[in-house]
Parts: structure tokens; sequence; C-alpha cells
């Protein structure tokens, strides 16, 4: 049996998400960050990315993690593409071409959308657009996102998804790293495709469930 192993507050809400959307019978295994512990090898420390028996697992110490009949991936949204081809249906490609096309977006979202857009949501989650300078930083980093989020605004200004004019993997794996940046509202109010988009990705089902669950865990 498929098996994922991360809590919903981690990368893994991504594989979490798209699981909940083909509705896969899956064993979850809810590793917490090493991080998050005052005391990661406490004897009742619960499984986490430090612990020995994870790291037989994923020697990286990261989460989230995949097994799929002997198959194990490290990064999430390798995960969420392969999920996707195997299981995916209409989610997953209909082509080599849609294939290629999903790939080009994971890559483009992890890098050229994801560093800035995780930085404004850890200055924002620890208080600092309170003071001066975590607002510059954050002025900052959406500059960095601008170009970026300019041309996913022209591609939904005229397409209502990412590929082959559906939801697939592709809007899942970009939206949820938008979303890091979605605190910062000044991004989607000069792009209202974009915000559509993003609205319309996060109304699902799906990532409603996703949601719940990673807002029942503890910070």
């Amino acid at each position: 049996m498929l098996k994922i192993y991360g809590v919903y507050r981690s990368r893994a809400s991504r594989p979490l998400w798209l699981l909940a959307e083909l509705g896969l019978t899956f064993d979850h295994v809810p590793v917490i960050q090493a991080s998050r512990l005052e005391r990661s090898d406490a004897d009742d420390a619960p499984l986490n990315t430090a612990s020995p028996a994870y790291l037989e697992v994923n020697p990286l110490g990261q989460i989230p993690c995949m097994e799929d009949d002997g198959l194990i991936l490290t990064e999430s949204l390798a995960i969420t593409l392969h999920i996707a081809r195997q299981h995916g249906g209409g989610i997953g490609p209909a082509s080599e071409a849609e294939d290629a096309q999903m790939v080009n977006w994971a890559l483009f979202a992890a890098t050229s959308i994801e560093p800035p857009a995780l930085e404004i949501q850890l200055i924002q989650r620890a208080g600092g657009e309170a003071s001066a300078e975590g607002q510059a930083a954050i002025s900052i980093a959406a500059e960095r996102l601008r170009r970026p989020f300019d041309r996913l605004e022209r591609h939904l200004a005229t397409q209502d998804w990412l590929v082959g004019s559906r939801f697939t993997v592709a809007d899942l794996n970009t939206a949820e790293v938008v979303r890091y940046a979605q605190g910062h509202a000044p991004l989607l109010e000069a792009r209202p495709a974009l915000a559509d988009w993003l609205g319309r990705c996060q109304s699902r089902p799906a990532f409603r469930e996703m949601m719940q669950h990673r807002l029942a865990e503890p910070e």
C-alpha cells in the first residue's frame, strides 16, 4: 500500500491534498519535524525527522517521504507527480506533452516562487510585519515574486487552469507554493486572474479537507 510520511503542517500537505482528491486508500505515518519538539530524542517523543527509525526510511531527515511498492521518493513535488501519473486519472497527464508541462510547472513553482514566498510567510508568522525591517524584507521578497506571478497572471488570464483546461496536479503543486505568499495581499490584489485561480483551487472539497486536518494539528 502507498505510504506517506509527514504531518499535515509540512510539505506533506501537497501529496495529502492530492490523495484526498483521488480518494485513494493509503497509509499515513504522521512524522513530525524534530525542530518542533523540545527534545526529539526523549523516550516519549513522537516519531520525528531525527528518529533513527525514520532516518532508516529517509536519511535526509525531511518530510514528506513516500513508499510505493518499493519505490521511495523524498521530494514532495516528485511524490505528487508520481501519484498523479500512476493513479491520477484526469488530474494526471493525458500525454507526454502534458507530463512535460506538469514537470515544468512544478520546477517553476519550486525554484521561482517557493523561496521568496516562504520567506514572506515566515516573516509574517514571526510578527515581522510590525517592524520596518520586516516590512522591508517582505517588500524585497514580493519584488522577487513579481515576474513569476506576472507569468501566472498572463497564463491564467486566458486559461482557467495551468494544463489541459482542467484542474490537474500542476495546479495543486503550484497553488500550495503560492499559498505561502497569500498573506501579502498586494500580490494578489494586483493580479485578479491569479487570485481567482487560487480561490478556485482552495474551494475544492479535497483542499478544505486537507486544511481541516492541518489546522487541527498543533502549531
